[in-house]
């Protein structure tokens, strides 16, 4: 707490919403941290630019990008893990936020 105290004090003041998200059970967390579609994005397009001093032109920048488009996409292939529970978790949490889209 020395070596931070601004840091500290924000946690405190907003502590009831930054502890919402430990309501949950694990495996409910867990996609709630890691299906941010954009950011996930943006952070492979970051990682990937950040070490080019720069691009020759326009199209080189968007092979690379493509790329790493390419490489998200595999990921995202991947089924995420006790789906179903998950699902009938959210389900119990966020009622009027499911039905519309799905059936359950």
């Amino acid at each position: 707490g020395d070596k931070y105290p601004m840091v500290i004090k924000s946690w405190r003041s907003k502590w009831p919403t930054l502890s919402a998200y430990f309501k949950y059970p694990e495996y409910v967390r867990k996609p709630i941290y890691t299906t941010n579609a954009v950011e996930a994005v943006h952070r492979q397009f970051r990682k990937l630019t950040k070490t080019k001093g720069g691009f020759a032109n326009e199209n080189s920048l968007l092979k690379l990008l493509y790329a790493g488009i390419l490489k998200v996409f595999e990921r995202w292939a991947h089924p995420i893990q006790n789906w179903n529970l998950t699902l009938s978790q959210l389900a119990i949490h966020f009622p009027e936020r499911l039905e519309k889209y799905i059936s359950l």
